[in-house]
């Protein structure tokens, strides 16, 4: 009985497996065809193995000719049944397959990717949700390049209708004292000179935000007190605010110790400072003040200004953007905050607006020093 048993599994095994020999083969050969199509062999394949298998036992066991008639019509009705099944259960793969390739080329034409409806297996589901993923990203990649594009079209006009201003008035003004037709050149010479300063600071602000988007700003840190920083920056634009009417308040300076570049962050105090006098109404207030929070110090200038529309708080780092006339001083270019934020993110740091109570309020977040 065991003899038996072993020989019928031995029959079997050598069917089966001379039909998955040759389906192998096939389904090398077919591999760069339709899934369709290897959907089918891998079907015809396994019906293949079942049938080699039960023939060859039949064949083995010396059935009489009326009973292995009897095993092959079974064997050819199940094998015919069973092939159409599959083929109609691997159309539905299929034509997921070819939906999802359909939404692909969509993804390509015109950059949007919407996922088939159903889909019929767990790693066709699987591909189309990385798809609609890379989706998102690609969409958020291209808003992100139009608004930087956007950006410095807007940076471009604006420097160059700034350049254009005191270049007419330079003009102007050498060809007057060409002509001599001055009564007094010295005042013109203050003129050309101011106007020189003001294109130089420009020129100067175009090159630092260079360094900073190329990613080569070098920083010399050393360990400090925010309050020196602070301090420094409140001697340097006291002047400023004085001609402008508007008062200085320096209260809530904690003195935290920072590691940053004492030149750069001068910078940037002295960017918001100036920002902030130019946006205050006269015998209006502005209120620099840091305080530790966590592994952080938060230096914050608060303006009245009289506050920021929310549609552009999202812009006001962007470089060039300068807000409305009433908001920007004539001589901006829109690159003052730009530097801000760069130099800021050099520290490892966040830089941050909200709107306050009659203005709005500008914040450096950087690392405490070890």
């Amino acid at each position: 009985m065991l003899r038996d048993t072993l020989l019928i599994a031995a029959y079997a095994a050598i069917g089966a497996a001379g039909a998955g020999l040759a389906g192998t083969v096939v389904l090398r050969l077919l591999r760069n065809r339709s899934v369709a199509l290897s959907l089918a062999v891998v079907a015809a394949v396994t019906i293949a193995a079942m049938l080699s298998g039960t023939m060859l036992v039949s064949w083995a066991m010396l059935l009489s000719d009326h009973d292995l008639w009897v095993v092959t019509m079974v064997c050819a009705i199940a094998a015919v049944v069973s092939l159409a099944v599959a083929l109609v259960l691997g159309r539905s793969v299929v034509k997921g397959s070819r939906a999802l390739a359909e939404a692909t080329r969509a993804l390509g034409d015109d950059g949007r990717f919407t996922p088939p409806a159903i889909a019929p297996t767990a790693e066709l589901a699987a591909l189309s949700r990385e798809l609609a993923a890379t989706s998102a990203k690609l969409a958020a990649s291209r808003e992100r390049e139009k608004a930087l594009e956007n950006s410095r079209r807007e940076l471009v006009a604006w420097i160059s209708h700034d350049l254009r201003t005191p270049l007419a008035g330079l003009q102007a003004m050498s060809e007057a004292l060409e002509d001599g037709v001055v009564d007094d050149p010295n005042v013109y010479h203050t003129r050309i000179r101011a106007a020189v300063e003001r294109m130089s600071d420009m020129v100067g602000d175009l090159f630092e935000l260079s360094r900073i988007q190329a990613g080569v700003l070098t920083l010399n840190t050393t360990r400090m007190s925010v309050y020196d920083l602070v301090g420094d920056a409140l001697a340097g634009a006291d002047a400023l605010a004085r001609e402008h009417g508007v008062r200085l308040v320096g209260d809530g300076v904690e003195p935290v110790p920072v590691e940053v570049d004492g030149r750069e962050m001068s910078r940037v105090l002295a960017n918001l400072l100036i920002n902030a006098i130019h946006r205050t109404p006269t015998d209006g207030t502005v209120a620099v003040s840091a305080r530790a929070e966590a592994d952080s110090v938060v230096v914050s200038v608060t303006d009245g200004c009289g506050g920021i529309s929310p549609e552009d708080l999202p812009r006001v780092f962007d470089t060039g953007w300068r807000g409305t006339d009433a908001r920007t001083p004539p001589a901006g270019a829109g690159l003052g905050l730009a530097i801000v934020r760069g130099i800021v993110e050099a520290h490892q740091g966040r830089a941050a607006v909200c709107n306050v109570p009659g203005g709005c309020r500008f914040e450096v977040r950087l690392p405490v020093a070890a």
